[in-house]
């Protein structure tokens, strides 16, 4: 079965994000059409880049490295739930995706974003990012805004009612492309991530 991961890409205490994303996982899974698997990145060990080779080379020295690359390399496809810092993204979650390169390659994403215009600035700050990483970003998004689908300024999630079908829209199209490009990946042979 396809197995997507959710990487939650925000650490601050008091984060909104936690729980945009167990409302993803939660959505996700009662869909039944693939294993689908949440990552926190407040719970990985991955300090700013340590390597000493350039993470493209794939020599990976440390084991907190390792251990993030074979997590990587162990999904099919990814939804990263972040929120918009500063019109950008979190560099925690810049850290995680410049950690390892290989591991990426020919893989679907999926974004969900928050914030006070719903994230769409991280959006679109990291769409040259994946790029690079060879990740195809599928066009549906979920944006979720803080005066529409939180109160208190995140401490209480409540998503528009249009906010699940967009979440369907965007996991149909990462399931899609998710297969799509695991038949590539098959078919590039073992050198392929």
């Amino acid at each position: 079965m396809t197995k997507i991961a959710i990487i939650l890409g925000s650490t601050r205490t008091g984060r909104a994000g936690e729980r945009v994303a167990q409302w993803v996982l939660e959505q996700a899974r009662k869909r039944g059409d693939a294993d689908y698997d949440l990552i926190d990145l407040a719970e990985v060990d991955l300090p700013q880049i340590d390597e000493p080779f350039p993470p493209a080379m794939g020599r990976y020295t440390h084991p907190r490295t390792q251990q993030w690359a074979t997590t990587v390399a162990a999904y099919d496809g990814y939804v990263l739930v972040t929120p918009e810092y500063n019109h950008s993204f979190p560099g925690v979650l810049k850290n995680a995706l410049d950690r390892v390169h290989a591991e990426w390659h020919n893989k679907a994403v999926g974004l969900v974003s928050y914030g006070f215009d719903g994230g769409v600035r991280a959006v679109e700050a990291l769409r040259p990012v994946l790029s690079a990483l060879q990740l195809a970003d599928v066009s549906a998004t979920v944006t979720l805004n803080l005066r529409t689908d939180f109160a208190d300024f995140g401490a209480t999630f409540t998503p528009g009612e249009h906010q699940g079908p967009a979440l369907t829209a965007m996991l149909d199209q990462l399931l899609s492309w998710s297969n799509a490009l695991a038949r590539t990946r098959n078919s590039e042979g073992p050198a392929a991530s």
